[in-house]
Formats: structure tokens, C-alpha cells, sequence
């Protein structure tokens, strides 16, 4: 991963697990609190194994009851979460965090439709990996179990609350949520239906608990819950993925900011091209997925005039090199910025986009491997061979040819929903739904068999 990617959109809790210098922060939490969260952990652990051995019928009939309450519920939901966008715009936090703040009824009913796939989705627990009746007798078989409790810190994203639990759920986990002050009226309202309909489906309410009432000082106590906290997977900007990745005592699942990055091959089709880099610059500007740096090829001047003439008139912001400036329309030259540096390393998460001339598909491949963040990068070719090379030697979690890099996405490649996509290539790599919160257990059955 880059150390040079910059997040320039506030980060809600940005100093999560660190002290003013950087230092580990976890020796200034109160006990009290150690104590809250150790026994928020310690209710997990022990209402898991029903949810663990559960059959899916039984799961997805909970689902189906969260999505249920979720649209019953829509009212309180929206209130609650008025109250949060007004303390947000108060507080001068951006649009773009905004956005990711604020839920209407389109957003709620997504919600409820993603547990509603997850439904339709195939149980991962049980499943076998691999299995084979060794020379000696024994019978071996690697099964799909359960992680166990799954911690999760996140920033001003309520939805992440309810695709996180229903996950959680289908994949047998007890999850612990860390949603943020941003949003903390929201996912107070969101956890306590999440809850009921657990408990009204023969579970514990405490295979989702939220630990906001706790602020920082419980997310850096959870950081240090291992042995009672099995996985914890940090989503949100920059410094709070790297706080809690560098300060957890926890496993972590690292999951990453988005510099993607958008080229423009000489062979691209013009109207492939404008369709694609608007949408993937355009179609929701505060998410990790959306392009933040377009690469195009010196040759395909043509595709380049028109993809910038019609981001400038989507009111996007250019920060361009020398070449691409040549190509603006006239009315865009005034407000484009001159691309610096630092513009390589940016993940705007606003309708802003740095832009690039590059000579060669080498070229192009180069600055990405300097700059990229291990996200999610995309080609526009007619090339077959240029294709072909763009995806093996391209080492991001998703690759992609000829479509916009929103794709990235759980619920878009059938999973029904994401904890998040992970950059790194341990475990889980991209988007990671039901089978990354599962891990395997040996099952060896014999009749008597011994060593020699």
C-alpha cells in the first residue's frame, strides 16, 4: 500500500488508539471502561455458539425479520438520523461525509433488500473446503466455521451498521460495532432493531451489541480485546484504518482507502470512455471506489477531449498535467488547477479528479504502481493484448476492463452486502462478504488409528 495516499476529507475519529504524538493510547483508557467492553466482549462470546450451529432456515427467516423492521421502522430511523446530519453540517464536516451520513428512504429500502439477498445467498458454515480418505484410514475434511467475534470500527456510515450485522449473522459471528459520534443517533436506533428482531427469533440480543455511549476510549479498549475478540476489521478514512492497524492488539483485517485510478488507452472507444469515467467519477463521489486519478494514453486525444469536456460540465474539478490542459474545452480552463505532486496521492471523495498524460501502456502501468493504494484500477481498451497485460501485471484487489471502477462493491458482485474491501492479501482480498468472515477447521475421523 502506498504510504503516500492522502485522505482529504475529515476523518470523524481520527485519533482513535493514538496519543497526541502518534503514541499507543491504550494506557489512558479509564478501567471502567475496560471493564464495559470487556464485558460487552464477554456477552458476545457467549451468546455466539447458538448463532454458530444455527440452521440457515433460521438465519434467514432473522434476515428477513431485520429487513422487515428496518421499513416498519423507517420513521424513527430517518429522525434519528436528521439529528446526525444537523450536528454534522454544525460541525463543518464535509459534503462528502455527509453524503455518506445521510440515509432517506431509497437508502433505508437498500438496506433491507441487501439482508434480503444475503438470504438468498448459500450458507458458508459447513461447507467443505476439501476432503479425502487418506492411506492411513483417516478421513480428513477442511470445513468452513465461523471467525467467532468480529469487531468492527467505521466512521459516519450507518449503513455499514446494518450490512455489517446482517453478515455477521448469515456467516454464524457475534459482531461488535464501533459506528462513530458522527453517527451515533442512527446506529443507536439501527442496533436496538437489529436486536429486537435477534431476540425475537430465539437468539441473544447480544449477537449485536454497539459500543458508541463509550466514544474513543471504547474503540481503543476494544483494539485490545484479544483472546475475547477474534477479528477486527477498521473502515473509514486513512488515519483511522491506520491507527487501528497500527495500535490493535487484536487481528486486523485491513481494509483500505481508495486512490483508484482510471486509464485511457490509445485503442479506447470515445463514447466507452466518456460513459465510464463519468460514472466512475461522478455516480457517488464520498465512496472508495470512485476514480481519483485518470490516466490517459498521449495518442487518444480524441477520447481525451471529450472525457474532459464532459467532466468539466458535471462540475467536476481538473487537476491536469501540461498535456491533458491542451485538450480542455475553453470554459474549462479558467477553473482547472494546475496537478501537483501531492494530486497523485489524493483521494478527493468530492467531485474533484486529478488527470494525467502518460505515452506508453508501461507508462500508465508505472505511475499506478507508484501511486495506488491496492484498491481497485480499470482500463479502456480496444486492445486485447494491452487488456491482457493491464490485468497481470496490475497487483490491486480488483482489476477491471472496460467498466467503471463502481463495481467494486459487494452487493455488485452478488456477495449482498460488504464488511468492507480489503487491500491487503492475507485471508481476505476486495470486497469481503459471507465466506471472509468464515475461517476453516481440520475434522480427522478414524477408527483407532495411531501414529508410528
Amino acid at each position: 500500500m502506498s504510504t503516500t495516499a492522502q485522505n482529504n476529507a475529515p476523518v470523524t475519529d481520527s485519533s482513535i488508539g493514538t496519543g497526541p504524538s502518534g503514541e499507543q493510547a491504550g494506557a489512558s483508557v479509564p478501567q471502567e471502561v475496560r471493564e464495559a467492553i470487556r464485558a460487552v466482549a464477554e456477552r458476545a462470546r457467549r451468546a455466539r455458539p447458538e448463532l454458530a450451529t444455527a440452521r440457515r432456515a433460521r438465519k434467514d427467516e432473522t434476515l428477513q425479520g431485520m429487513a422487515d423492521a428496518l421499513r416498519q421502522n423507517a420513521s424513527a430511523i430517518l429522525a434519528a438520523n436528521r439529528k446526525d446530519v444537523e450536528n454534522g453540517r454544525e460541525k463543518g464536516t464535509s459534503e462528502a461525509m455527509l453524503d455518506r451520513l445521510s440515509l432517506d428512504g431509497p437508502r433505508i429500502e437498500a438496506l433491507a433488500a441487501a439482508l434480503e439477498e444475503l438470504m438468498a445467498l448459500p450458507d458458508p458454515v459447513g461447507k467443505v473446503v476439501r476432503g479425502r480418505d487418506l492411506p492411513n484410514g483417516l478421513h480428513m475434511t477442511q470445513l468452513r466455521v465461523p471467525l467467532g467475534v468480529v469487531g468492527a470500527i467505521y466512521e459516519a456510515r450507518p449503513n455499514v451498521t446494518v450490512d455489517i450485522a446482517g453478515l455477521a449473522l448469515k456467516s454464524g459471528n457475534a459482531v461488535i460495532l464501533r459506528g462513530g459520534s458522527a453517527a451515533r443517533e442512527t446506529n443507536t436506533v439501527l442496533i436496538q432493531i437489529l436486536r429486537e428482531q435477534a431476540l425475537a427469533h430465539g437468539f441473544e440480543a447480544d449477537i449485536v451489541q454497539g459500543i458508541d455511549e463509550f466514544g474513543r476510549d471504547g474503540a481503543t479498549a476494544l483494539m485490545s480485546e484479544r483472546g475475547s475478540v477474534d477479528v477486527l476489521v477498521p473502515r473509514g478514512g486513512r488515519e483511522l484504518i491506520q491507527s487501528v492497524v497500527h495500535n490493535a492488539k487484536v487481528p486486523v483485517i485491513e481494509t483500505g482507502e481508495g486512490n483508484v485510478h482510471l486509464y485511457i488507452d490509445e485503442s479506447a472507444p470515445v463514447k466507452m470512455a466518456v460513459d465510464i469515467a463519468l460514472n466512475a467519477k461522478t455516480q457517488r463521489v464520498s465512496v472508495c471506489n470512485t476514480a481519483e486519478t485518470l490516466l490517459i494514453h498521449a495518442g487518444a486525444e480524441k477520447a481525451g477531449r471529450e472525457v474532459l469536456r464532459a467532466l468539466h460540465r458535471a462540475g467536476v474539478l481538473l487537476h491536469v498535467d501540461e498535456g491533458a490542459r491542451a485538450w480542455l474545452p475553453a470554459e474549462a480552463e479558467a477553473s482547472a488547477a494546475p496537478a501537483t505532486e501531492e494530486d497523485w496521492g489524493t483521494e478527493y471523495l468530492a467531485l474533484e479528479l486529478a488527470v494525467k498524460t502518460v505515452g506508453s501502456l508501461d507508462e500508465a502501468m508505472d505511475h499506478i504502481r507508484r501511486w495506488s493504494t491496492g484498491h481497485t484500477e480499470a482500463i479502456v481498451t480496444n486492445d486485447l493484448a494491452h487488456a491482457d497485460r493491464f490485468v497481470a501485471e496490475i497487483d490491486s484487489a480488483a482489476v477491471i476492463v472496460n467498466a467503471s471502477t463502481r463495481f467494486t462493491d459487494g452487493g455488485q458482485l452478488g456477495l449482498g452486502a460488504e464488511v468492507g474491501i480489503s487491500t491487503q492479501k492475507m485471508h481476505a482480498r476486495g470486497p469481503m462478504g459471507l465466506e471472509e468472515l468464515t475461517t476453516t477447521k481440520w475434522v480427522l475421523r478414524g477408527q483407532g488409528q495411531v501414529r508410528s
